[in-house]
């Protein structure tokens, strides 16, 4: 299997098993999965109403670009060690949710 087939299926199992199949309780309430590998966008959002309040959560997005993972939004505890556990060296991962001046100082690709 070459690197972005790879790569394109580690990012849709750890996404895909981070979306929230929970019932809240909230009538209009999902967890979607939006997955487009001729572009390399992968998110997992959170929408719906809670009464009068909108939910619009975007909990994870990750792009693979240039043949890296670039991590955009993280709200999991873990997304990053699910790829570096299944061979995804850290200079493929770009912790894009840090502004390029600052990724120098991680110990990931800065781009």
């Amino acid at each position: 299997m070459d690197k972005i087939k790879k790569y394109q299926k580690l990012i849709k199992d750890a996404v895909s098993g981070y979306q929230n199949t929970e019932e809240k309780g909230i009538a209009e309430y999902e967890s979607q999965l939006i997955f487009d590998d001729k572009r390399g966008h992968y998110l997992l959002l959170d929408i719906g109403w809670n009464e009068h309040k909108r939910i619009f959560d975007c909990c994870l997005h990750i792009d693979l670009k240039d043949g890296k993972i670039w991590i955009r939004q993280d709200w999991t505890d873990g997304i990053v060690d699910y790829f570096l556990e299944n061979g995804v060296p850290k200079n493929d991962i770009i912790l894009a949710f840090h502004p390029p001046y600052k990724r120098r100082y991680t110990e990931f690709a800065e781009a």
